[in-house]
């Protein structure tokens, strides 16, 4: 692989490999750092997909929405969108498109800054013949960082947050999302792509912009969490903000520390987006292949059984997450995230269909289907957790009446629950 065609890839301060893509070929090359692989450190931080060998392995079979031309470990690296100042400010300045960056320019542009632990770095001397040069948006994005070192707020509230929303981040999604790092002992927020110590708590948060809108989908998403918690489900501290925008410590920086993290998605190459995969045998039979303790299988279980009764039925593969634990080279399920009701009730939608199909079904999902899945996952005691999921719908009036629901927005999410009798 040429040098001039190459990002670096970083992992916890130590360079693991080199990135390429030829754009002609629509080829996607890596070659792991030898003296990496001499170390024979973490050995387990790509389980599948890239081979642990000092040949360069060269992938075609990336090409579409999802991973862009990389390997799914890198690629769930990217932020599902780009609307952020760094991108935007080049754009408007050069007049270009977002079908003209390549994938090796994305990861450019995300740099130290993005989600997990792995880090991106052009290697020295990249020509100025690509049609977005590397080097310009390694200019733009230092100016950026340079913009948010002196950008922070007293407290946490609306106007603070949008003042930092307009500095940019580099999460994406469906709905408006921040990074940003509360100092523990002031309470000054900063962007949240700036530092990782444990000086600060490191919060996402959804951003609830629109005083018109019939319901704060946020604060749904916050009475789910209330529902999870009652549920047993093990979820990062979360809050709401001025009653509206929803707060979630980021599972990814944790102990002063970046944590390798992967989607189910990014480990395997499974599309998200395509049904074949998407089934929870797959996430199950996944997890028991990552070697997770059987306590992760016991969880996975209740999260599944949750989704299923709480109508969440957008629960896909970029929606459950490993956890790499560097001391002991070995994978942990994540805490659960995006838990919430999925769907605009000001759209009537008849016949909901699960993202991950349960005993080959995504429809009707019934307490057999369910049972099927605990017999050949050896889970203990599924009627039980089935039964307190169940019970836990009890709790959604007081949980309702704390946050001042709406009651046709409480009335019609309870209606679209499932009791798994």
């Amino acid at each position: 692989m040429a040098a001039n065609e190459l990002i670096t890839i970083e992992l916890f301060d130590i360079e693991i490999g080199k990135l390429g893509y030829d754009g002609n070929q629509r080829a996607c090359s890596f070659q792991f750092n030898p003296k990496f692989l001499e170390s024979n450190q973490y050995k387990r931080i790509f389980p599948y997909i890239i081979k642990r060998v000092a040949y360069t392995q060269v992938f075609t079979q990336f090409e579409d929405a999802t991973f862009r031309g990389l390997p799914p470990m890198i690629a769930d690296s990217l932020p599902d969108m780009f609307g952020n100042i760094i991108f935007k400010e080049w754009f408007e300045a050069n007049n270009k498109g977002f079908d003209k960056i390549t994938p090796l320019e994305q990861l450019t542009y995300v740099a130290n800054r993005g989600m997990g632990a792995l880090e991106y770095k052009p290697v020295v001397n990249i020509p100025n013949n690509t049609s977005i040069n590397l080097d310009e948006i390694v200019e733009v994005l230092k100016k950026v960082l340079n913009s948010k070192k002196n950008t922070s707020e007293k407290n946490l509230n609306t106007a603070a947050l949008l003042n930092i929303f307009k500095i940019g981040t580099s999460a994406g999604g469906a709905r408006p999302k921040i990074l940003i790092s509360e100092n523990t002992k002031t309470g000054e927020i900063i962007p949240g792509d700036i530092v990782f110590s444990n000086q600060y708590n490191h919060w996402l948060i959804k951003l609830n912009l629109d005083d018109q809108e019939e319901y704060n989908k946020e604060k749904v998403e916050y009475a789910y969490y209330l529902l999870a918690q009652l549920a047993g489900i093990t979820m990062m501290q979360s809050k709401l903000i001025e009653d509206r925008h929803f707060a979630t410590l980021r599972y990814d920086r944790q102990n002063g520390e970046k944590q390798h993290t992967l989607t189910a998605c990014g480990l395997t190459g499974w599309d998200f987006m395509k049904p074949k995969d998407s089934t929870y045998e797959n996430l199950f039979k996944l997890a028991i292949d990552l070697k997770v303790p059987y306590k992760d299988l016991q969880e996975l279980y209740r999260r599944m059984i949750f989704n299923v009764c709480f109508a969440n039925d957008d629960d896909h593969l970029k929606n459950h997450s490993f956890i790499y634990d560097k001391n002991n080279d070995s994978w942990n399920l994540g805490p659960a995230y995006d838990l919430t009701y999925p769907h605009n009730l000001n759209f009537k939608i008849f016949r909901k269909s699960r993202a991950l199909s349960i005993n080959n079904k995504r429809t009707d999902i019934n307490r057999n289907d369910v049972i099927k899945i605990a017999e050949e996952f050896a889970i203990k005691n599924p009627t039980g957790i089935i039964e307190e999921i169940n019970q836990t719908m009890n709790q959604w009036p007081q949980i309702a009446a704390s946050l001042n629901l709406p009651s046709f927005l409480t009335n019609s999410i309870r209606q679209e629950w499932q009791v798994l009798m």
